[in-house]
């Protein structure tokens, strides 16, 4: 069982890569017909390329798809996206402390369709293993340092990918002034994604948004829900709130804040699953990004 999951993800990874290699010569190829047929001066590293034109003739029926248009047609989440709603494990490190079992509990409420399960002593690939057994989706583990919530690890499955976040700010639910007391309501959350223009700020609304069910379209106002999750990207810091609502008139709601409340920071994004340390790095956090000239990255 284990060497067919292996199998399957070499063979995963392997067509994802053929195919980002085709997609990135069929998007210079585009450009080389727009500028034959515009006469406008096309990019040297495009026009000083041979291998362009190889073939060129049989090359005129296909489509001018983009890199990113031709990836999503095998993207991670397009066989059971809107079809079926993600299972999501959220877990923690081993012996972790009152407070982060209490931040585990709170993501477990902010994920409608997620469960929560004590690690206990299991090593990595263990609960990796059993948690596709389960038929789970995703999981989500939780690290700390001296009591205090510092990272967040999302990994997909079968293949990945797998995002690290660094964790900032952490607030509870009972530590908000005037936040929402008593039960948490479970409703399938409204979801603002803000700031998020860049290629890498759309793969990680892609990542975040499937750890959460679709919704029913809204045909009356029973199925308008009462909540919402925002992320909102300030200067590569996504700022996370959960707020519940009530329609106050036509045109007006009133907004009260549930928990948690935190600020993410992503630093990783990897190819394959938790366990899988050898998986190929899309993108990470340079070590001279911080001490380079001020870059926005999502």
């Amino acid at each position: 069982m284990i060497r067919k999951q292996a199998r399957q993800r070499r063979d995963y990874l392997y067509r994802r890569a053929l195919l980002l290699r085709d997609a990135e010569v069929s998007e210079k190829r585009a450009k080389l017909r727009a500028s034959l047929a515009s006469g406008k001066p096309l990019d040297p590293s495009i026009a000083n390329d041979k291998s362009l034109r190889k073939d060129y003739q049989y090359d005129e029926s296909t489509p001018d798809l983009g890199v990113n248009e031709q990836l999503d047609l095998d993207d991670e989440y397009a066989q059971l996206s809107g079809i079926v709603d993600p299972r999501v494990l959220v877990s923690t490190s081993r012996d972790p402390s009152a407070r982060l079992s209490a931040f585990a509990k709170e993501i477990r409420l902010l994920l409608p369709t997620s469960i929560r399960m004590n690690r206990g002593n299991l090593i990595l690939p263990d609960l990796v293993k059993s948690a596709q057994s389960a038929g789970l989706s995703d999981i989500v583990l939780l690290h700390e340092h001296r009591g205090t919530p510092t990272a967040l690890t999302l990994s997909h499955f079968p293949h990945g990918p797998t995002v690290s976040f660094s964790l900032h700010n952490v607030v509870l639910r009972h530590d908000i002034p005037g936040s929402v007391r008593g039960t948490v309501s479970e409703s399938y959350p409204h979801l603002i994604f803000d700031g998020f223009t860049s290629p890498l700020g759309k793969r990680i609304v892609k990542v975040l948004k499937h750890l959460f069910p679709p919704r029913e379209a809204i045909t009356s106002k029973n199925k308008m829900g009462n909540r919402v999750v925002t992320f909102k990207n300030i200067e590569d810091s996504i700022e996370v709130r959960h707020h519940v609502f009530v329609r106050t008139g036509y045109d007006s709601v009133e907004l009260a804040e549930v928990g948690p409340r935190m600020t993410m920071r992503p630093f990783e994004i990897r190819g394959g699953t938790l366990e899988n340390k050898d998986g190929d790095v899309e993108w990470h956090l340079s070590q001279y990004t911080r001490t380079a000239k001020k870059k926005n990255y999502l």
